[in-house]
């Protein structure tokens, strides 16, 4: 048995000085102040330090298979796991586009030797592989990412019948990423004629993907479960009109948000500085919408906070322009710590354990409570400069850098044992989720 005692737990709304046992896999007791006698064979001193439930990340990019470049399975869920994220779900978009069961199983199979977090893996949507949605297992499969009016790859459905047909016969989360194509495409001409032969600049990013293409595809998407009755998770929500819309009382039930650390710390004024660094779809828009977003986050208008950790290689980035930049940010590895700068601890592990846990029916994670997996993390009040070279994957660079944070994680368990220790990895027995409902 292992006892961490001196912590103050952060759980169901509260913050308690206490305790908390391990015993095997899973938490076995908790309490308020002193811990009784335990016969523990490790005991920790947590020195007043938070101890909470290990964050699920609803929405990474591990770049496994076809883009191992610049991330994979094994590397990803180390800087995972050094971030206090215990659990995450991959997204679709590799090479090839995870589309079938048969390439779903391929990364499940590759996850159960090379990972190092607990793990699940979405199916894409496509215009004609519905027969490989019904198929596949809910219990082990999270949902459908579906890209909705526009997509980074191959993976666009914006055929109302396919629509109509995915809403209506999946019964299980369909997660969007809404952005209007269309709405994109144009202003990406207008982009073209006004700068000609010259580099379009960073921050012409959210003015191309602009917040009426995020509402429009997001109203679409709503109305979409609302019509068929359907589970509809809204990814990566970056606009102060995409949170008045959710807000709104008639906001189907099904119907849940989740945004990313991104959209919470910068602004459009970033761009000036960060340049090429902060270029992400949907794109880091105005401090009016960053300042909507951590009203939404507050007051529960916004469900859940994942990271969509999208690692590419500096220099692809610094190669292209406004247009031609591969968009996406590695913001797994600091993200946590962030959000303990931004939000009340209570806020924090209800956005990124409680409901995604609740959301996704995922066994016994998310929280700690006795009888649940022991996915535990110890963050300190130990200020940290962010810099580039702390970062733990091959893409070698963090956006975060140059920003000092007022937490950092210190220990990590996964499933009752130490994964990640002040800096040191340790190999830790992993499972695939499990999804009951």
């Amino acid at each position: 048995m292992i006892l961490i005692h001196n912590a103050r737990l952060v759980n169901r709304g509260k913050t308690t000085a206490g305790w908390l046992a391990i015993d095997g896999e899973f938490i076995s007791a908790s309490g308020k102040g002193t811990p009784p006698c335990l016969e523990a064979d490790s005991v920790i001193d947590a020195q007043g330090a938070l101890v909470m439930p290990g964050a699920i990340d609803a929405h990474v990019h591990f770049r496994d298979p076809g883009l191992t470049r610049k991330g994979d399975i094994a590397t990803e869920s180390r800087v995972a796991i050094a971030g206090g994220v215990t659990s995450f779900m991959d997204m679709p978009n590799t090479i090839p586009p995870t589309v079938t069961i048969a390439d779903w199983q391929a990364k499940m199979d590759r996850a159960e030797t090379a990972s190092a977090a607990n793990y699940a893996f979405w199916i894409g949507a496509t215009d004609s592989n519905l027969s490989e949605l019904m198929a596949a297992d809910y219990s082990r499969v999270p949902g459908v990412k579906l890209f909705l009016g526009s997509s980074t790859g191959n993976m666009l459905v914006d055929n109302d019948k396919a629509l109509d047909a995915l809403f209506s016969n999946v019964k299980a989360t369909i997660a969007v990423h809404a952005e209007d194509n269309a709405r994109i495409a144009a202003h990406t001409e207008i982009a073209r004629d006004t700068f000609g032969d010259e580099p379009v600049p960073a921050d012409m990013h959210p003015v191309i993907r602009d917040s009426r293409a995020c509402l429009d595809a997001a109203s679409r998407a709503i109305g979409l479960a609302r019509r068929h009755n359907a589970r509809l998770h809204l990814l990566h929500v970056s606009t102060a009109a995409e949170a008045k819309l959710l807000s709104a009382p008639d906001r189907p039930e099904g119907v849940t948000a989740e945004t990313c650390i991104q959209y919470l710390q910068w602004c459009d004024k970033d761009y000036e500085t960060m340049g090429m660094r902060l270029k992400c779809n949907p794109a880091v828009k105005a401090s009016t919408d960053r300042s909507a977003l951590r009203k939404a986050v507050k007051d529960g208008t916004i469900d859940t906070i994942g990271t969509d950790h999208a690692p590419h290689l500096l220099e692809e980035k610094m190669a292209g322009d406004g247009l031609s930049a591969p968009s996406g940010c590695p913001n797994l590895q600091f993200s946590l710590p962030m959000l303990l700068d931004l939000f009340k601890p209570e806020t924090v592990v209800a956005r990124t354990a409680h409901a995604p846990a609740e959301i996704f029916g995922i066994d016994r994670r998310g929280y700690l409570d006795p009888g649940y997996y022991a996915d535990i993390v110890i963050v300190a009040p130990e200020p940290h400069l962010i810099s580039d070279s702390d970062s733990l994957g091959p893409c070698g660079w963090i956006p975060a850098a140059g920003i000092t944070t007022g937490h950092s994680v210190m220990t990590v368990f996964v499933n009752g044992a130490v994964a990640y220790d002040h800096g040191n990895f340790h190999s830790t027995p992993v499972h695939p989720l499990h999804f009951i409902k």
